[in-house]
């Protein structure tokens, strides 16, 4: 399938992707602390429960993908144990509960190696998928991954995860400046903020796709090849 290309039903126009592991699925954060009870995301007072509807989804994306050996990225935003990534403008940010670094029900938050860091269950990543932990909330930031995505002929991207708004549409962003056609999934990514998810895509798609698309999990799976 190397070199083939296909096409894709998407806002605001049909667009088309490389075929042959050139497009990777990306899944941005799907981790315990953001997603269960007693994680940093409920620390700052967020009902987790309202991203449950993106792991559905995002499990048929994974199935698809893998049935076909195509590349998938999956992210966690976590720090070193001493925090010596994480800036103090981004440790002293709102006002949680429970702070980046300390500890809660699953080990302290957001830190490399702590239970809580962890990719759900449901969408564990499997053997030879990339696992990219990310100090920041956009995935390219002192992780290296555009080298590794451009030494894999990658070129194309989808875009899953949590949260919409934030690490999603960072990450996209800074994908659409890299040179990537982009494509963001709506009903396999979530925020804790619907009206924020909603603006977030109408910003994406705004302008003539002026950062990427959107289109929906069974189109893109129905729209595959093979």
């Amino acid at each position: 399938m190397s070199g083939t290309t296909f096409h894709l039903a998407a806002r605001p126009f049909p667009m088309t992707l490389a075929g042959g592991g050139g497009t990777a699925l990306v899944v941005i954060d799907m981790q315990r602390d953001f997603v269960e009870p007693g994680g940093f995301g409920a620390s700052l007072g967020n009902d987790v429960s309202l991203l449950h509807a993106a792991i559905g989804p995002i499990a048929d994306l994974l199935a698809a993908w893998r049935a076909r050996g195509w590349p998938v990225v999956h992210t966690r935003e976590c720090h070193r144990p001493d925090l010596s990534d994480c800036p103090p403008a981004k440790l002293g940010r709102g006002d949680p509960s429970l702070r980046i670094g300390e500890p809660g029900p699953m080990g302290r938050l957001l830190v490399a190696g702590e239970p809580g860091a962890d990719i759900i269950p449901a969408l564990a990543p499997h053997a030879g998928e990339w696992v990219i932990d990310k100090p920041g909330k956009g995935m390219f930031w002192a992780t290296g991954l555009h080298e590794r995505l451009q030494a894999a002929g990658i070129t194309h991207l989808v875009f899953t995860g949590v949260t919409t708004e934030v690490c999603v549409q960072t990450s996209m962003r800074e994908a659409n400046d890299r040179g990537y056609d982009c494509v963001i999934v709506e009903d396999a990514t979530e925020s804790y903020f619907p009206a924020y998810k909603r603006a977030a895509i109408e910003m994406i798609t705004a302008q003539g796709a002026i950062v990427g698309w959107c289109t929906g999990s069974q189109t893109l799976i129905n729209a595959l090849p093979g």
